[in-house]
């Protein structure tokens, strides 16, 4: 160590400026100190070649056709019973590729998707499903983002075996965009057709890359999915992000109350929910960093969805009135539902923006009339007897009356509804939910 005091030309001291200068390159090609800790410490993170993905529609080929009819003497029921779905699927590949331009046809992309029943309802064919999950969609002007989602989801759900259904909640109107109210209407809407035990807040312009980021929920804990987008560099931006791809169970949607019905236009809900999550008692989970990768497809800024400029005032109130601004304050028309080939379609008036003028009164959406082989009966749908969801707080018969269809010299029409009276459908709903959250929640403190 003698050496080291002496001049800068010495050995000993270009030596150490040599090490210092190699450490420094090694320290940030690993990423920091996170990058470096990951090489040094043993992680138990799976690990995934997204360089070589595979085609989304992969294994798709594979699926099973449902088992032969009873054919004897015997009753029907001593036939043999579908066994239940493997978990994990055997049909999951991992990585797969994002198709994000010139995407097909809705005509192309359900000729590619055959076992998807209207409604874009799906069930695996050979085997019992063990979870049930209702994808909801807040939705407006997007026609190619949304055929880019459906060409993309389908395949990936339909690999991992699960039950499912897409609902896209169309808003109505040019009034500023507010997608936490629609993902209130889509998911007290999935409620009324079937029990489902499962739903996600899915955006529509991210794709999920990995199908071992599987579309169910956690049992106890709201679960963020969109961990690692491209737009954030495969990372999550801050801590408590709950933007983009989340899932929850019913009973966890009711226990925070829902989304807030006040944002208006872009940005602070996802942050008002990561708090609501917190205040009633519960943390969010969220895959490996491997697994939640995400691709968004990149779009202008859109009319109508400015930024929310008072976004951080309403953040600042959430812990006064998350327990009144929410499902039980929710009041929407729903003005027309129909079973698409690839998804349900939730069209819907939630109002206009309070700040703003209040708009004319807006004519009629005209009734469409379509063939009846197009859009079948509004029936609740289920090959595994699931129970409709009437009589639970998410479906009450207050809330919207009178959706459904007419049927009239063998021409099926979407019927309007009537919007209920806000004062009355506000105090039902209230006390409906706080009953329903204080006996399986304990109480909301």
């Amino acid at each position: 160590m003698v050496c080291c005091g002496r001049s800068l030309d010495s050995p000993c001291t270009l030596a150490l400026l040599v090490g210092f200068q190699f450490a420094f390159v090694v320290y940030f090609s690993l990423g920091g100190f996170r990058g470096l800790v990951s090489v040094l410490v043993h992680s138990e993170q799976p690990e995934f070649d997204y360089s070589r993905p595979h085609d989304v529609y992969t294994n798709l080929s594979h699926l099973g056709a449902p088992p032969a009819p009873h054919i004897g003497t015997g009753p029907p029921g001593t036939g043999a019973q579908l066994k239940d779905c493997k978990v994990p699927s055997p049909l999951l590949v991992g990585p797969v590729s994002v198709r994000l331009s010139s995407p097909l046809s809705l005509e192309e992309i359900r000729e590619r998707n055959p076992l998807v029943l209207p409604g874009g309802r799906y069930s695996p064919p050979d085997c019992e499903p063990c979870h049930h999950t209702a994808i909801v969609v807040p939705y407006r002007n997007r026609q190619t983002h949304l055929r880019a989602l459906l060409y993309h989801l389908h395949p990936f759900l339909q690999r991992q075996q699960i039950h499912y259904s897409i609902y896209i909640v169309q808003q109505w109107g040019n009034s500023t965009f507010n997608r936490a109210k629609l993902l209130n209407v889509g998911v007290r809407e999935a409620l009324r057709d079937e029990d489902w035990g499962c739903i996600f807040l899915h955006d529509v312009d991210l794709l999920p890359e990995n199908d071992h980021n599987t579309y169910t929920c956690h049992n106890q804990f709201p679960t963020h999915l969109s961990v690692a987008m491209d737009k954030f560099r495969y990372r999550l931006p801050y801590p408590q992000y709950f933007g983009g791809v989340s899932a929850v169970t019913p009973e966890q949607y009711m226990k925070m109350n829902g989304f807030p019905n006040s944002y208006w236009g872009w940005g602070g809900e996802d942050d008002d929910i990561a708090a609501r999550v917190r205040l009633s008692g519960m943390k969010i989970v969220r895959p490996p960093v491997a697994i939640g990768h995400y691709k968004m497809i990149k779009h202008k800024g859109d009319r109508g969805n400015e930024q929310n400029p008072r976004r951080f005032d309403l953040l600042k109130r959430t812990r006064l009135n998350w327990h009144s601004d929410g499902l039980n304050s929710l009041t929407y028309e729903l003005l027309s539902k129909e079973l698409q080939p690839l998804y349900t379609n939730l069209t819907v008036d939630i109002g206009d923006d309070p700040r703003l003028p209040q708009r004319k009164a807006t004519p009629p959406m005209p009734k469409r009339e379509v063939k009846g082989d197009e859009l079948p009966p509004l029936v609740p749908w289920s090959k595994h007897g699931s129970k409709r969801r009437g009589d639970t707080p998410l479906a009450a018969e207050h809330d919207v009356k009178g959706e459904g269809q007419a049927v009239k010299g063998g021409v099926v029409t979407a019927v309007t509804t009537a919007k209920p009276k806000a004062d009355k459908v506000d105090h039902a709903q209230s006390k409906t939910v706080h009953q329903t959250v204080d006996e399986r929640a304990g109480g909301v403190k």
